[in-house]
């Protein structure tokens, strides 16, 4: 029998807030920032092809199991995740799951805040012109002096964080629903805009055939392991917050039908990225494969400046950008608030502004490490490298593959089918996925991370 909670912090309006909620967590710098660029390094048609098979047997079935552990247990995950082991009959320690996705979600936004900050720093970069008529020369110096003034960083940084926290303060209703029913719409327009210029564009042609036309001869291992991690991490998995925004989800809502609308309009906001850029920079004769992490900050702006409208479509584009950022920032806070208000009864600002205190604090290390403190490294690596390292390579594919064993061998079947509402044979789907083949996934990510070159 499915235990009927309440959640503390309040319940989505509708099941649709929460795929815009939880779209907008998926929906970051990974989709518009990092998908052009690995599809570039991987083989255009022939990545995306391996991307979408990883997403439908890896992601979704984690995304499911994410959900339904998050309405289940109706509290942050650290607390769902101890409260639905007890009912179980498990060991409580189980709630160190809870404990390591949280963790993992809120060192990524101690960095993922400086990268949003550039993304913000380039809207009046933009604006004024300075990319105009560009050369390589010119936006690789704009964006090496950007990178090497700790003091704007710093300003863009604080400005991030402050505009997060401000949201997540205002709790479930008033705060996270009314910011992700206004900035979703806004990001769709956006991203539109950018896909109609880019469709009468003179590469539009080249680009399409180089993104959809699939050559399985760029089809090796490298390619899959690269698709594979990507899948994991664009759906926001193993980090707590699907977890935490299942909490709120409406028990009438379905959860496979929600999560295969997120997982659909998260890769078709990828893809759109893709077609939105790479005709662009077709037309302009940039070479995709040439910009690597740095395509939209030093590739990018060239052929912006070489086109009709180019400063206009620049700012756009930007903006973009920093709203895809903050969507994804705002899913990062949310489960630490969540744990703080329960865990010490603080009312939602006071453990928002505590949770944003450390991680902008905690922020300044990667931000220095871009400039001032670039030559201190520990085991090899910048503080910017170490924090990404650790959330990254191990906290988010260990927390993401227990969560998923948990939720298939430890919950009670009757359990899981009660909640997740489904049929025998499409449960028994699942089940499989769950217990077999997406742990797999998960894992070869992990040992990827871990060893790989």
């Amino acid at each position: 029998m499915t235990t009927q909670r309440t959640s503390v912090h309040g319940q989505w309006s509708s099941g649709w807030v929460f795929i815009l909620a939880a779209t907008g967590s998926a929906i970051g710098l990974g989709n518009i920032w990092r998908f052009p660029y690995i599809t570039a390094e991987n083989g255009g048609g022939a990545f995306v092809l391996v991307y979408l098979v990883c997403i439908a047997f890896v992601g979704i079935p984690i995304m499911m199991a994410e959900i339904m552990l998050g309405r289940r247990g109706r509290q942050s995950p650290v607390n769902t995740m101890r409260t639905l082991a007890q009912e179980a009959g498990r060991s409580s320690h189980w709630g160190l799951v809870g404990i390591l996705g949280v963790l993992a979600g809120f060192l990524i936004l101690t960095f993922y805040s400086v990268v949003a900050g550039w993304a913000m720093a380039y809207i009046p970069r933009a604006a004024s012109g300075m990319f105009v008529r560009a050369d390589v020369a010119q936006t690789e110096a704009v964006f090496a002096a950007l990178l090497s003034d700790p003091e704007r960083l710093l300003a863009w940084h604080t400005l991030f964080i402050f505009i997060t926290a401000l949201v997540i303060a205002g709790g479930v209703r008033s705060g996270l629903e009314r910011a992700v029913s206004l900035l979703m719409p806004s990001m769709f327009v956006l991203l539109l805009i950018l896909v109609g210029y880019a469709l009468s564009a003179p590469g539009f042609g080249e680009a399409m055939v180089y993104m959809f036309k699939p050559d399985f001869s760029q089809i090796d291992s490298s390619v899959v392991l690269v698709a594979l991690g990507h899948a994991f991490f664009t759906l926001s998995l193993g980090m707590g917050s699907i977890m935490a925004y299942g909490a709120y989800l409406p028990q009438s809502s379905s959860i496979p039908g929600t999560t295969l609308y997120i997982a659909a309009v998260d890769t078709c906001v990828a893809l759109l990225a893709g077609v939105a850029i790479f005709p662009v920079m077709f037309t302009h004769g940039v070479q995709p494969a040439e910009g690597g992490p740095g395509l939209i900050f030093k590739i990018l702006p060239i052929a912006f400046g070489q086109m009709s409208y180019g400063r206009e479509l620049s700012v756009i584009f930007f903006v973009l950008l920093s709203l895809a950022a903050w969507t994804s920032a705002l899913s990062l806070l949310e489960p630490v608030t969540a744990w703080l208000v329960e865990l010490r009864g603080y009312s939602r600002a006071r453990a928002a502004g505590y949770a944003a205190a450390v991680a902008w604090l905690l922020g300044l290390g990667s931000l220095l490490s871009l400039n001032v403190w670039s030559g201190n490294k520990l085991f090899g690596m910048t503080f910017f490298e170490l924090m990404e390292y650790l959330a990254v390579n191990i906290f988010l594919p260990v927390g993401g593959l227990l969560i998923v064993l948990f939720a298939a061998w430890r919950l009670a079947p009757s359990d899981s089918r009660a909640e997740l509402k489904v049929g025998r044979h499409v449960y028994l789907v699942w089940q499989a996925s769950a217990r077999f083949i997406a742990p797999a996934g998960v894992l070869v990510i992990l040992l990827q991370g871990l060893f790989g070159s």
